[in-house]
């Protein structure tokens, strides 16, 4: 089975608390029947504990489950276990970030908003470095490893079974000096880059688009998996937000749809950066 070990974590804790619900049990009563504790049982669902073969086991024959769906539970609980390519860089990657990264490698959509920095998936090193450098707490080994991190995920969007990637930046972004001019021309046009790829669509809101929603960046992460529900992902200089649920979801899809529906067609979007990259060159 293909995915990353975070993405095989989320799955088998939704399918874990699908089960006790189908069983109209609480994680109180499920604990209390094996002999663990009702935290225990949370953590399992919540993904913040390791799962053990034997505890699926356990689970299993108290649900009543069938030999399938217990091997498929063991076997998600094996992937969860093993080390995602990012996680060899250590520090250099905090574990707040370490999380999105597993589920971006597994995600078949990706729609992100950024008001302040060209997306990371479309950074060049020279810029990439520059935001990590930047008032940072980080050693240069570890933003040395940042980079490379930041540089390898990129991959994802040239595979042939990458996501279906759409990227909305405010004028800001392709405005704002970051480094000097010709960091931001070589960016600039590696984005033009990135564009034409299959898969990807960039849009650039103007200034002048008129009101759109208030908020600052954010990320929609959509999987393969009807069983995998979206995330909405917001980050931040120490941590981050993840959030779930139909609510959440449709909040900031309704807000993305009125972002990429007030910025500039993707056509017209390639145009002016290309004008922005004459300025910078000049």
């Amino acid at each position: 089975m293909a995915g990353s070990p975070t993405a095989r974590r989320r799955r088998l804790s939704i399918e874990l608390k699908k089960l006790r619900e189908k069983n109209g049990l609480t994680c109180a009563q499920v604990g209390a029947a094996l002999d663990w504790s009702g935290s225990k049982v949370n953590r399992m669902e919540t993904g913040s504990g390791r799962v053990q073969p034997s505890d699926i086991d356990a689970l299993c024959r108290f649900y009543g489950t069938s030999d399938e769906l217990r091997e498929f539970l063991k076997s998600l609980a094996r992937q969860a276990k093993t080390r995602g390519w990012w996680q060899v860089h250590g520090s250099g990657v905090p574990e707040w970030f370490s999380i999105y990264i597993g589920l971006e490698q597994d995600a078949s959509t990706i729609r992100q908003y950024q008001c302040e920095v060209v997306p990371g998936l479309m950074q060049t090193e020279a810029y990439a470095r520059e935001l990590h450098t930047c008032g940072s707490y980080m050693s240069p080994e570890n933003i040395d490893r940042a980079v490379r991190v930041r540089l390898e995920r990129q991959a994802m969007l040239t595979g042939a079974d990458g996501p279906d990637s759409w990227f909305v930046m405010s004028e800001a972004v392709v405005r704002r000096i970051m480094g000097d001019r010709q960091v931001m021309r070589e960016q600039l046009e590696h984005v033009l880059e990135v564009a034409e790829r299959p898969g990807v669509t960039m849009q650039v809101l103007p200034f002048d688009a008129g009101t759109c929603p208030t908020t600052g960046p954010f990320t929609m992460l959509g999987f393969p998996d009807p069983e995998d529900p979206d995330i909405v992902y917001r980050d931040g200089i120490t941590d981050a937000m993840y959030l779930e649920g139909e609510p959440h979801v449709r909040e900031y899809t309704r807000a993305f749809d009125e972002l990429r529906a007030a910025a500039l067609s993707p056509r017209r979007t390639t145009e002016f950066v290309k004008n922005v990259v004459k300025e910078y060159a000049r």
